[in-house]
């Protein structure tokens, strides 16, 4: 079985689900009291609605509580190993640099399906669990987005994105990081940081963050 198609037998489920979401939530984003202060720019060509509650979110909101209530592991589905080294590496760069050497960095980790890696169809683990297991495209989102949190980069300027990459069909998960107002893209799947709109063919269902998330519309 080639590596797309491993992938793609992951995230078949996946993308059910993200598929279907708009329009279980579109009451839901409609709520008062959604809105923000900050505008933030255009990501993927999409429209963005707000919301800031994330009770939608079991995976995340599981994922969070593990990684701010579990104390440093060494165990055989976790560790600290190099998580200390990394973000000492990090510090003192300047933001653009940052962002390139956690996706570089990062990106060198193996790709495994969460069923070969936890026995389940879709499990989103912490960055300890990451630097111990490898894992899948949210994983790689994660312990990016954890990382440059850790060095100082504030969660308003990150978001994880869920959405159906358009050229394999398939549901997919990235970072953006806004640099001022370019959103960058951190994408286990390019080498590179890139901006991310000069990518065309993903199509956003929805992001997320620890303050809130955000409904993606054409």
């Amino acid at each position: 079985m080639t590596w797309t198609e491993r992938r793609a037998r992951c995230l078949a489920g996946r993308l059910a689900i993200w598929a279907a979401l708009p329009l279980a939530c579109l009451l839901l984003v409609a709520q008062p009291g959604t809105a923000e202060a900050r505008k933030y720019p255009k990501i993927f060509g999409s429209v963005e609605l707000p919301s800031k509650n994330l009770k939608k979110f079991p995976k995340w909101l599981d994922m969070v509580g593990r990684w701010k209530n579990g104390q440093p592991c060494e165990s055989d589905t976790c560790t600290v190993k190099g998580w200390q080294g990394l973000v000492d590496k990090l510090k003192g760069m300047d933001r653009l640099s940052q962002i390139k050497e956690v996706n570089s960095l990062l990106n060198s980790k193996k790709y495994i399906i969460d069923m070969k890696n936890w026995g389940l169809e879709d499990y989103w683990a912490t960055p300890y669990q990451f630097l111990k297991k490898n894992g899948d495209c949210e994983d790689y989102a994660i312990a990016k987005f954890m990382v440059l949190k850790a060095i100082g980069v504030p969660i308003e300027d990150m978001r994880i994105v869920a959405l159906q990459d358009l050229n394999l069909g398939v549901g997919h998960a990235v970072l953006v990081v806004y640099d001022g107002d370019n959103p960058l893209l951190l994408d286990n799947q390019i080498k590179s940081v890139v901006p991310a709109n000069t990518v065309k063919h993903y199509q956003p269902v929805y992001s997320i963050n620890e303050n809130g998330w955000w409904l993606h519309r054409k």
